[in-house]
Parts: C-alpha cells; sequence; structure tokens
C-alpha cells in the first residue's frame, strides 16, 4: 500500500481551507484517510501553517510520501531538514 501525505480540501466555495493529511494514494482526494497531521489556511495573511512535527517525522520515517504542495510546506515549517538530519544519524 502506497501511503502519501497530502491536502485534504475543505471550506465552502472560493474560500478553501485544507487538512493535511495522511492517506492511502489510490483514495480520492477528499476521501478515507488515515491521520491527521495538520492545518493549512492560505487565505489569511500571511498563511496560516500548524503541523504535528513528531507524527510528521514518525510517517515518513515509515515510508510516506509528501507531495510537492507538502513537501514545500514541511521544508518552510523546518520538518524536512529535521527528517533528513534523523535519517542522516541512522
Amino acid at each position: 500500500m502506497a501511503v502519501k501525505i497530502r491536502l485534504n480540501r475543505m471550506g465552502a466555495k472560493k474560500n478553501p481551507f485544507y487538512r493535511i493529511v495522511v492517506a492511502d494514494s489510490r483514495a480520492p482526494r477528499d476521501g478515507r484517510f488515515i491521520e491527521i497531521l495538520g492545518n493549512y489556511d492560505p487565505n489569511k495573511q500571511p498563511a496560516v501553517v500548524s503541523i504535528d512535527e513528531a507524527k510528521a517525522i514518525d510517517w515518513m520515517n515509515k515510508g510516506a510520501q509528501p507531495t510537492d504542495t507538502v513537501k514545500n510546506l514541511l521544508s518552510k515549517q523546518g520538518i524536512m531538514a529535521k527528517f533528513a538530519e534523523a535519517k542522516a544519524k541512522k
């Protein structure tokens, strides 16, 4: 089973709000997911991003692949650097 860390769209029409979730890659975008890792609100200035760092690193250690957008959000939060550092220590 290929697991992805990706965005799940919520909110009203023309007013998106996203959850950062861990889901099976075959599941629909807004369908079933395994776990919620955080939120992303692009409507606020600056954009609000809250991610559970420990859960995100744990899922990536288990083999979950973040999508390009989520990878960018994780990098801005410094989580990708911590993941790479932890992986290098192993």
